[in-house]
């Protein structure tokens, strides 16, 4: 066990983030890598553990776990508030089209990258943390995007399957 970190009393949580009206905002790899880049900021700052992710192009899960004093809902709130801002600021500054798609001019908002009311489920067993991380590294499968979930890059099953340890913010399960 680690000595740095504090863990909390949350368990581990496994999260859905959801484009809004699920259209394909991440499907190029810059918008990807703002996740990640969050990710690995999130874990170097101590705040989260992530062991387990898949970004898809208009969704992506996450198991993760809130450590020390952090509260859930105030990580999750500047995790998707500024990766939402990141995404914004490319489109803009490409004068993209998908600006548009994001477009909802809401009384607190211009624009929206995400959903609101992301889905958590809290992980309580092994055999339901297993079951989470196992829905996760099939879903590019499920979505006909390749044949073997380590196949798929932007996914935590290769760093389960073969050891591969590409991005740093990662945390095997089992310690």
């Amino acid at each position: 066990m680690n000595k740095d970190i504090t863990y909390s009393k949350e368990h581990p949580e496994f999260i859905t983030v959801t484009c809004l009206e699920w259209k394909p905002l991440l499907e190029e790899d810059r918008f990807k890598d703002i996740i990640t880049n969050s990710l690995d900021f999130l874990t170097t700052q101590k705040r989260i553990l992530v062991y387990g992710f898949v970004i898809m192009s208009n969704h992506f899960h996450l198991i993760w776990q809130i450590l020390g004093d952090h509260l859930r809902e105030e990580v999750q709130r500047d995790f998707l508030k500024f990766t939402a801002q990141q995404i914004l600021k490319l489109l803009r500054n490409e004068n993209s089209s998908m600006t548009q798609d994001v477009l909802v001019n809401a009384k607190d908002r211009k624009h929206q990258v995400w959903e609101r009311n992301s889905l958590g489920i809290p992980l309580w067993s092994a055999s339901a943390f297993n079951e989470k991380l196992e829905y996760i590294h099939y879903n590019p499968v499920k979505a006909g995007l390749c044949q073997y979930p380590e196949d798929y890059k932007y996914s935590s099953a290769r760093f389960y399957e073969l050891n591969e340890k590409k991005w740093q913010f990662l945390t095997h399960h089992e310690g």
